[in-house]
This record gives structure tokens, sequence and C-alpha cells, in this order.
């Protein structure tokens, strides 16, 4: 339960927008500069059998991508998405609106990672 979430989102496309200001835990440091992505697990399942460990997770993460403005979140918000549509991670909008404690245009995305062990 353990997904290579920052690894699988570091494509070129988002590093031109965020460099690598992507932070676990749904934590960046305040004094980051912005545009910056985070990430975090939301559940995680182990896909559990009786005759042995289990084989794999299930594992579903929210990454939510900040940017000052509405049309900069929108181009991190797709980069992340084409970013995991091309390792055909299935993922889906959560969140979009302004966040009220940075002020920062905000897209979350939940992602659903599937891992062998």
């Amino acid at each position: 339960m353990l997904p290579k979430v920052a690894r699988t989102i570091r494509t070129p496309a988002v590093a031109a927008i965020v460099e690598d200001r992507i932070g676990r835990h749904g934590q960046i440091s305040p004094t980051e500069k912005r545009p910056y992505v985070v990430w975090q697990v939301v559940s995680g399942q182990a896909y559990d059998n009786l005759s042995a460990a289990p084989g794999g997770d299930f594992t579903t993460v929210q990454i939510d991508c900040y940017h000052p403005t509405d049309a900069g979140v929108e181009q991190l918000a797709k980069a992340v998405r084409d970013a995991l549509d091309a390792v055909l991670i299935v993922n889906r909008v959560a969140i979009n609106n302004v966040d009220p404690d940075t002020k920062l245009y905000r897209i979350g995305l939940e992602a659903d990672f599937i891992d062998q062990r």
C-alpha cells in the first residue's frame, strides 16, 4: 500500500510546471515556491487470500494540484492526468476549488494504484 506516486507523475510535462515540487502526505513547505503538487493515501486494501500473504494492493491516492491561476491549475491537472493515463492508472477529478487557506486554485484527482508486492 505504498504506491510510487511521485515517480509516476514526475513526467517532463509535470516537471516543466512544478519542477520537483511534489510532496507526500498532502504537505509541502509553506515557503516553497508555487505551483506544486501534493499527494496522500486515501484508502488501501490488500488482495487477501487464505493460503498465502497478499500478492498485491489496491490503493486510492488523492493528488492535489495547486497553482496561482485558474488556467495554470487546469494545465497542471491535465499534465498529471496524462501521466496517470500513460501507465493505465484509473483517475477522476474529486476537487475543483480555490483553497481557502492558500488562496491558490486547486484541482484534486483520485487515482487507483494496483501494485504487486
